[in-house]
């Protein structure tokens, strides 16, 4: 059954056209489908509106541990199963997670779009939460921490700049968890997060590919139409408070071969108009060889080996990062005085006209080439509608960085990018020295 209407949209911006159809079905599950039968590939994909931030304390890091866990079964698929019918098949699976959301998908075969389906139905009514798939995983996250966070040279910094950035918001933990919370947890609450989150209402199912309409429509109301709707799952509604003054700190780490400077400024969510006007002053920055930073910090003063800054990409307000990794025997303090320096210029200064033209030669092209796969354009047609409330801004966001105005850019630098409004952290190789 569908709700109201189906619509169809297409609406051409900027040389990109990504046709589509959205409807809701009765439960509340969002469904976007994309047809193209150039190639006889499918990408079926489901992302559901619970990321790391939707934690509490004592058991933080459950979205990603629910990205392990529902690979192991469910009441019709063994343990282990679920990744061997889709390699059967010859496709491809996998799953990731950020602080706002979590992601599914299989690229198949067309004629596997049942199979598909099928599977992520499953994953949605009937996953297997219990305390062997729950002990399993468990170790696995906890090795993934090792490797990835706890022994990795940088491993520990975007969590270090998060918790130096927010107090109160639950941005301030990591993705992945706490070990102690992985240690604690135990069956009965991961079957409460399943309950509370896993439900159709909290999720959208895009899909795009070599696909006929009618047909995927019944298919999916074969495999997702009996679910019922879940109760309205919690948001998080803490409002963290403005910074009282710039954050500094040094972090030691043993395992990195190379000091750097890494830096988080306060900016607002996704959706906020002015999200638009800071990427493209972040584009000015450090997008390609010719950007300010990597002319300044890399080739003319040789500071640093690679310098970058880039946006936030959250829910909820963010840190937008940047960053230097500097050359073997170089200091951090000069590095941040030319850091300084560059943004110094762009708030006082307009940007040149020519400047300004290749940046916008750069937003359309990255339009243009953006949406080269299928999986591609399943997942940002579901990060439009998640994020943004509209997948059509696969096709209109390009207007929207078009709208920005050198005087736009100028004022976001003078607005957010204050000492004021950021973390600072000096991170230096090595242990920390003993008092």
């Amino acid at each position: 059954m569908l709700i109201l209407s189906t619509m169809v949209l297409g609406l051409s911006a900027q040389k990109t056209n990504i046709e589509f159809t959205r409807y809701t079905l009765d439960n509340g599950l969002k469904v976007i489908l994309h047809q193209d039968n150039t190639t006889p590939i499918v990408a079926v994909s489901i992302m559901y509106e619970v990321g790391g931030k939707d934690s509490y304390e004592g058991r933080t890091g459950f979205a990603h541990f629910f990205e392990h866990l529902l690979f192991e079964g469910s009441e019709n698929i063994g343990r282990g199963q679920f990744a061997k019918y889709v390699e059967d098949a010859g496709g491809v699976l996998n799953a990731n997670t950020s602080q706002d959301r979590t992601y599914y998908y299989e690229i198949l075969p067309s004629n596997q779009l049942e199979l598909g389906l099928w599977l992520e139905s499953e994953r949605l009514l009937h996953a297997k939460v219990e305390q062997e798939g729950v002990d399993t995983q468990r170790e696995v996250v906890k090795e993934e921490r090792r490797q990835s966070y706890d022994n990795r040279p940088y491993g520990q910094l975007l969590y270090e700049l998060f918790r130096h950035g927010f107090s109160q918001h639950p941005y301030k933990d990591p993705n992945i968890g706490y070990m102690e919370d992985l240690n604690s947890a135990e069956a009965e609450d991961y079957v409460k997060f399943y309950k509370t989150y896993y439900v159709p209402n909290n999720a959208v199912l895009s899909i795009a590919g070599d696909i006929e309409l009618a047909s995927t429509k019944r298919l999916i109301e074969k495999y997702f139409g009996d679910i019922p709707r879940g109760a309205e799952p919690p948001r998080v509604k803490v409002v963290e408070p403005k910074l009282a003054g710039e954050v500094r700190d040094t972090i030691y780490d043993a395992k990195a071969p190379l000091p750097a400077l890494v830096m988080g400024y306060r900016t607002p969510e996704r959706n906020h108009p002015d999200y638009y006007a800071i990427s493209m002053f972040n584009q000015v920055l450090s997008q390609g060889q010719s950007s300010r930073l990597n002319k300044v910090l890399v080739d003319e003063k040789q500071l640093a080996v690679q310098a970058g800054t880039f946006p936030s990409f959250t829910q909820d307000p963010g840190l937008a990062i940047a960053f230097a990794i500097l050359k073997p025997g170089a200091e951090v303090l000069p590095a941040e005085e030319a850091f300084n320096a560059e943004v110094e210029k762009l708030q006082t200064e307009l940007i040149s006209e020519q400047e300004f033209q290749k940046l916008r030669n750069q937003v359309e092209a990255d339009a243009i080439s953006g949406y080269g796969s299928m999986a591609g354009i399943a997942e940002s047609l579901a990060n439009y509608e998640m994020y943004q409330g509209d997948a059509n801004l696969i096709n209109t966001e390009t207007e929207r960085y078009l709208a920005v105005t050198r005087e736009d850019i100028r004022r976001v630098a003078q607005t957010y990018y204050r000492p004021e409004n950021r973390v600072t952290l000096y991170w230096l190789p090595g242990e920390k020295p003993s008092k």
